[in-house]
This record gives C-alpha cells, sequence and structure tokens, in this order.
C-alpha cells in the first residue's frame, strides 16, 4: 500500500509517518499492492484530528478520529477503518481480501463470534424533487433555510449534478462528479 502523510496547520514529523506505516501495515492484507492510503492530521487548540483514506479497486473507506495526541487519533482512525470493514465484509465482496478478513475475524472473534447484521440496508424514505439550476452560493443558502446537512443541485454553468454539504468544522463543500 502506498502512503501519503500531510498537516494542516502542523508539519507531519517522521516519527509520525513511520507510526502511520506500521499501522496501516496491517491493512495490506485486506487491500491489493496498488491500494493508496491518504493520512491527513489537522492540528486545533486541544485537539488534533486524523483522517484516514484508503482507496483501492474503485472503492473508498475513510475513518476521522480526534484525540488529545495525534498519535492516539491515529490508532483509533485505523481501528475503526478495520472495524468497517469486517463489519461490511459481505457487500464489499470482492473489493477486500476476503480470506484475510475472516483470518482477522476468526483471531478476534475466538470465543464470540461478532453479531451478523443484515445484508440489507433499510431505506426510510425515498423523495422525489426538482433539480433546478443554480449557482454554489444559491445552493448553500437554500440549503441553510431548509435546515439541511446537504443539497442536491444542478449547477448552472455545467448542467451537473453537485451536492453542497456542511462539514463538522462550519465551512461548506461541493461534491462534483468525475467525468
Amino acid at each position: 500500500m502506498k502512503i501519503a502523510c500531510t498537516g494542516r496547520k502542523v508539519n507531519v514529523k517522521d516519527a509520525f509517518k513511520l507510526r502511520a506505516e506500521k499501522r496501516l501495515a496491517k491493512l495490506d492484507k485486506f487491500f491489493s499492492d496498488s491500494a493508496q492510503a491518504q493520512v491527513t492530521v489537522t492540528v486545533e487548540k486541544d485537539w488534533q484530528t486524523v483522517e484516514v483514506t484508503v482507496r483501492d479497486k474503485g472503492i473508498a473507506m475513510r475513518a476521522e478520529k480526534s484525540a488529545d495526541r495525534m498519535e492516539d487519533a491515529l490508532d483509533a482512525a485505523v481501528d475503526l477503518l478495520t472495524r468497517r470493514i469486517v463489519k461490511n465484509r459481505k457487500k464489499l465482496d470482492d473489493r477486500v481480501s476476503q480470506p484475510a478478513v475472516e483470518a482477522y475475524v476468526e483471531q478476534q472473534y475466538l470465543d464470540e463470534p461478532p453479531e451478523e447484521d443484515d445484508d440489507v440496508y433499510h431505506v426510510t424514505r425515498e423523495k422525489h424533487f426538482p433539480v433546478k439550476p443554480c449557482t454554489v452560493d444559491e445552493a448553500i443558502l437554500e440549503m441553510n433555510m431548509l435546515g439541511h446537512a446537504f443539497f442536491l443541485f444542478r449547477d448552472a454553468d455545467t448542467d451537473e449534478i453537485h451536492v453542497v454539504y456542511r462539514r463538522k468544522n462550519g465551512t461548506y463543500g461541493v461534491l462534483v462528479p468525475e467525468r
């Protein structure tokens, strides 16, 4: 797995990069050799956030955790990512190495096997609405007026479908499909 570490508002030290490589090496058994991992560290006043994103075979898996120390946040994020892979192993099919997942499950749960969850996601609501052309600013305004965390719209300039969303830190993001 290829690993890249970046820092926001912090310079990531070599010791942290080595720790990230060591922790993420445990995930190698789940992914192919072409997998790419991005570790992003963000430092704020009293907390540090580590975001781990792994891309392989057309799927992205992401985990984010915050802690007082970036090393603790890294450990928690990698553990969360591992739990998500194991929990969704049946839905991931050939996107992760199934023998590696099963071996991990057997190793972790020798006495008690994990509870099996449904293989079906339950959609509780389906909503139909017109997707009108507007700018990003207009979409954010409408999202805020509705009190939603995201808003689907058609970009007035490109005529493509985009999504604006509110991030945890209060800023906004835009999801733009690749061509």
